[in-house]
């Protein structure tokens, strides 16, 4: 097969899919809205029912609602009739996702999932199958082409199930003002969590290296060379008047002068970028990367506190 045939291929897969999903857009109406009230209202949880690619859907859309402010589980239609029904609770709402709607496990939890439930929500093709005639609000899924070309494999439908899925999620988002900060309370472990969160004093360095404006090189090396950041802050008093990098020092000695007289005033740089340390470390990352340097003078109420690295920052994700 020729390069430009596999390109044509999935191009024409994803031209299905974008077709299908463009009539889905078309079908949302009063049903989806009564169903984002529902799971709004909701006193429980949400319980997403699904079994075969359905499941699979049904995980992700889980997945999303729980990350985005509404309490979710997956329960899987096989496990359902062994024991797992215990986890429908009677102030839940089921979200019961199947293409055909007539599965013979689905067909076997309906009366439960109904009558275990507040109420019961059919994502499915079929309008006229045994899960659209027990649910209570009924998601058009349906497709009129899927992408395989066999037509056996979900494609363009689990697709549909997914954005819809996505629909719900961020219609609730929207509903409960979920924000940024929000969100980030659930991934707190992650550099997602972390860039959304976390301050400057998180990342702060262990060393704090110093210098007065009347020290001599000497004192400067002897600072520098005490912190890994190949830098130190010149201050008078509390006051942060400069800094001095190794480069600096490499650049004073290049010209070759008397430097038994030179003191850290002559060779700092004045005005260098500083940040708060209550700040973002996602704003240190910006005004570094912004500046092309790799240390930032970190100030409490202005005056010198410590430095934040870029390394740092990089190995904890910040970004």
């Amino acid at each position: 097969m020729e390069k430009s045939d596999i390109i044509s291929i999935a191009k024409s897969t994803l031209e299905i899919e974008i077709s299908e999903l463009q009539k889905l857009k078309e079908r949302i109406d009063d049903s989806f809205v009564k169903a984002v009230e529902i799971i709004h209202s909701a006193k429980g949880k949400l319980i997403v029912v699904g079994i075969g690619k359905s499941a699979h859907v049904g995980n992700k859309i889980v997945a999303t609602l729980n990350s985005t402010g509404t309490p979710s589980q997956f329960l899987h239609a096989s496990e359902a009739i062994h024991g797992d029904l215990g986890v429908i609770q009677k102030q839940d709402v089921v979200l019961c996702i199947s293409l055909s709607g007539n599965s013979p496990e689905i067909v076997n939890l309906l009366p439960y999932l109904k009558d275990y439930s507040s109420a019961l929500i059919g994502m499915t093709g079929n309008k006229s199958s045994k899960l659209a005639e027990y649910s209570e609000i009924i998601l058009d899924t349906h497709v009129d082409m899927e992408a395989c070309p066999n037509k056996l494999a979900p494609t363009s439908s689990t697709t549909l199930q997914m954005a819809l899925g996505d629909a719900l999620a961020i219609s609730l988002m929207e509903i409960n003002d979920f924000k940024a900060n929000d969100f980030a309370k659930f991934h707190p472990g992650g550099s997602l969590g972390k860039n959304l969160i976390s301050k400057v004093d998180d990342f702060l360095s262990s060393q704090k290296p110093q210098v007065t404006e009347n020290d001599t090189v000497k004192d400067v090396i002897i600072s520098i060379s005490s912190s890994r950041h190949g830098i130190t802050v010149v201050t008078n008093e509390a006051e942060i008047i400069g800094v001095i990098t190794d480069g600096d020092l490499r650049r004073m000695l290049l010209k070759g002068d008397d430097i038994s007289k030179v003191l850290a005033k002559d060779i700092m740089s004045a005005n260098p970028k500083t940040i708060e340390r209550t700040a973002l470390a996602k704003e240190a990352m910006k005004i570094l990367k912004g500046n092309n340097i790799g240390q930032l003078v970190v100030t409490e109420n202005g005056k010198y506190f410590g430095i934040i690295d870029l390394h740092k920052l990089l190995d904890e994700g910040i970004n």
